[in-house]
């Protein structure tokens, strides 16, 4: 669902007007107005402090396909591009290039795969690779992989 489907009804179910979600946000009414009827779209930063405010998940206000990789957010386009377990079933919500044969491809951190990644990413939607891994730094902590993923232990300093 595009954003417009979504942040008027959330708004409402807040009991917001767009004057008020507009001062939270340091922006003005005709410009929720203009995102709620689909006449502009906030950028990915903006997107997020709207669901800051919102209280939802950033991906409740983006146009996540329904089907995509659990690990890295890539959806899927073809069958062949899941990823299987060790006895060769298949894996439906992660993508064989983060997990396959039963077992994550990379031990990677998720600051690691968003370096690694917002450049192709970039290079593949044509927006900058800063737009692109502050995407990913929103979307990345709510995929299965990475919410699910025990804490890092915290360092001790010697």
């Amino acid at each position: 669902m595009a954003i417009k489907d979504v942040l008027s009804r959330l708004r409402r179910e807040r009991g917001l007007t767009q004057e008020e979600l507009a001062r939270r946000l340091f922006v003005t009414r005709q410009c929720v107005s203009r995102w709620e009827t689909g006449a502009t779209v906030p950028g990915i930063d903006m997107t997020k402090l709207i669901a800051r405010e919102l209280d939802v998940p950033v991906t409740e206000l983006l146009e996540m396909p329904e089907h995509y990789c659990q690990s890295c957010g890539m959806m899927f386009t073809d069958p062949d591009q899941h990823g299987h377990e060790a006895d060769g079933t298949e894996v439906a919500d992660l993508c064989r290039w983060c997990y396959d044969d039963g077992a994550w491809v990379e031990n990677v951190s998720m600051d690691d795969m968003i370096e690694d990644y917002a450049p192709r990413m970039a290079e593949a939607v044509g927006w900058s690779v800063d737009e692109c891994a502050s995407l990913m730094g929103a979307v990345l902590p709510t995929l299965r992989r990475w919410r699910d993923a025990p804490a890092a232990p915290a360092s001790v300093a010697g």
